[in-house]
């Protein structure tokens, strides 16, 4: 998994500049999915179990996603030794766009996909539909974040805590 990130690539992409690789963008991107897919599972199992509706439910899964996505940058950064403070801002400029994208992506297919709002989770369409919007979130995010760590933003802003 490492291909694409040694030599040039790698330098530049720390001091946020040059060309980004798809290797890095991709694992940039299912970093956020990892987030995005605990917010958006323990959402819709919360608002199930809740008896909300669609709406509430999508709601909840979407600030969980972004809850999750933001802590999961933010664990990593104050590993690091960043102030809380800055890691909260770092996280906000690293993952904002990249997740809004993802959600976007993800709870569109699930919105448009015939039935899928009216499945429950122990139905197989909810989970098929779920893997598939997913993907869907990956696929589409990917050159985002890939765009954005050539710019020296997203990823590219956290990777410099990470050495």
């Amino acid at each position: 998994m490492h291909a694409g990130t040694s030599g040039g690539t790698h330098e530049a992409h720390a001091h946020g500049g040059g060309k980004a690789s798809w290797g890095m963008a991709a694992r940039a991107t299912l970093h956020c999915l990892t987030g995005c897919a605990i917010g958006e599972v323990l959402g819709m199992v919360i608002g199930t179990a809740l008896g909300w509706g669609n709406v509430g439910t999508m709601i909840l899964a979407i600030v969980l996603a972004f809850f999750f996505g933001y802590a999961l940058t933010l664990r990593g950064i104050l590993a690091a030794g960043v102030a809380f403070r800055t890691a909260v801002r770092v996280a906000l400029a690293a993952d904002t766009l990249s997740i809004a994208v993802m959600e976007l992506i993800d709870n569109g297919v699930i919105a448009l996909w015939p039935g899928a709002m009216d499945a429950h989770l122990s139905d197989p369409v909810f989970w098929v539909v779920l893997a598939i919007a997913l993907a869907a979130a990956f696929v589409i995010t990917t050159p985002v974040n890939k765009w954005m760590i050539g710019r020296g933003k997203g990823h590219a802003v956290v990777h410099q805590y990470h050495h």
